[in-house]
């Protein structure tokens, strides 16, 4: 407990006031989050960083991360982020044929969808910060944080079904209803305390909808790491194990408050 005291203090003290600041410093940490929970899945799957495929999909992650305000960047060279997609994917190919087979259609599979899920969330938490502001990140964390302490505390006191056991033994279905009524309280208090210009009904139907949402990115990543028979993620974080172990539900949140038209409407 002490080691994850002193991680989470040293973390957040430099976590937080970078996501204050925004602007390059926090497009930099985005990238550095992104890029180590590539490396953590990839990790998973035996799979070096720094063979062709590894680097290939670090530099289509780092694609997929271009903020808007910065997308001529590759626009200039006549080239969407989708296109770019394509050529990713017909290089993984020619390494499939390269390697003879050693490289097969199911780890190309896993680069993809390891790159998409992680590239995905990452982009969508710069264009939370970009786009909604300070506001809408500081919501979206204290969802998560209201979502995961409400599940642990409730299931704890009251959980007696589990939710599921096969891919997380210890949580309870009752400890996934008190994190949602704890996420939906938590968007009572940002529609009457923030600057979210949002209608409480709507917004306390995205809390809920995010608190369910936050849960099963957190199912989503055990199932990753039950598959491949691990314990964390990755080890950066000593005591919470790595970027994913901490990040895995708003890796789901952060499209989704774009998704549900609660940001850029």
């Amino acid at each position: 407990m002490k080691q994850r005291i002193i991680t989470a203090v040293i973390a957040a003290a430099i976590f937080i006031p970078i996501v204050i600041y925004g602007n390059i410093p926090f497009i930099i940490l985005s990238y550095l989050m992104g890029t180590v929970a590539i490396y953590e899945l990839l990790r998973m799957r035996k799979i070096s960083i720094v063979s062709f495929q590894g680097i290939i999909s670090v530099l289509l992650l780092w694609i997929i991360l271009i903020p808007k305000q910065y997308i001529n960047v590759i626009e200039n060279l006549g080239y969407s982020k989708l296109e770019y997609i394509f050529i990713a994917i017909l290089l993984f190919l020619v390494i499939t044929v390269i390697t003879k087979n050693k490289t097969t259609f199911d780890d190309i599979s896993f680069l993809l969808l390891t790159v998409l899920y992680v590239g995905m969330g990452i982009y969508y938490f710069i264009e939370t910060r970009e786009t909604g502001g300070l506001t809408y990140i500081l919501y979206s964390l204290f969802i998560i944080w209201a979502t995961d302490s409400g599940a642990y505390f409730i299931g704890r006191s009251m959980g007696k079904r589990k939710l599921w056991p096969e891919i997380s033994p210890n949580k309870t279905i009752e400890g996934a209803v008190g994190g949602v009524v704890c996420a939906v309280v938590v968007g009572i208090l940002f529609h009457f305390f923030s600057n979210i210009d949002v209608s409480i009904g709507k917004l306390l139907f995205v809390s809920a909808v995010l608190a369910i949402f936050g849960q099963i990115g957190d199912l989503a990543e055990s199932a990753y790491k039950r598959h491949y028979g691990v314990k964390d993620s990755g080890k950066i974080l000593p005591g919470h194990g790595g970027i994913l172990d901490r990040f895995d539900s708003l890796l789901f949140v952060w499209p989704l408050l774009h998704i549900l038209h609660i940001i850029g409407n």
